[in-house]
């Protein structure tokens, strides 16, 4: 059984990236402890974030709809279509196709880890309260970690 998007895409890309989109995150979550007014305009953002997989599908029909039209104008048949198609097959049955290490580089993240940060900055805004333990957590990479429960340690 293939592993889920939140396990195979982290698994298949470089630590360098997966590191500096960690760190990303982090950054912001120590941005938004400092400046909690400002909590609400990024969960809209968040909102409106892709995921990888929206992102590698968007792209695919794209190139295979430019590809089936550029083969109607031109009455060849475009190769373009069935490479993509088959990248598409492969990231269903292996987790992974060429395109993906240049999404995570470009920064697209998995909605795992999209929802993590939604989460990290509920708990900031105070929405978990009933739910934390009784010491509130003190910095922002400590929030984080309380989101991904036991047994998540962060790199």
């Amino acid at each position: 059984m293939t592993p889920s998007t939140t396990e195979r895409v982290p698994a298949r890309t470089a630590d360098k990236i997966n590191r500096r989109i960690e760190r990303e995150m982090i950054q912001r979550l120590y941005y938004y402890q400092q400046h909690p007014g400002e909590i609400d305009q990024r969960l809209d953002e968040l909102d409106q974030e892709w995921g990888i997989e929206r992102a590698l599908e968007m792209n695919a029909s794209a190139l295979i709809s430019s590809s089936v039209l550029m083969s109607l104008v031109t009455r060849k048949p475009s190769l373009l279509a069935a490479v993509v198609s088959l990248f598409l097959l492969q990231q269903a049955l292996q987790g992974w196709c060429p395109p993906l290490p240049l999404l995570r580089r470009l920064g697209f993240r998995t909605r795992t880890e999209i929802d993590t940060e939604r989460y990290a900055l509920k708990m900031l805004r105070g929405d978990l309260d009933s739910m934390q333990a009784s010491t509130e957590p003190e910095t922002a990479v400590e929030v984080l970690q309380n989101s991904r429960g036991p047994g998540h340690h962060l790199h």
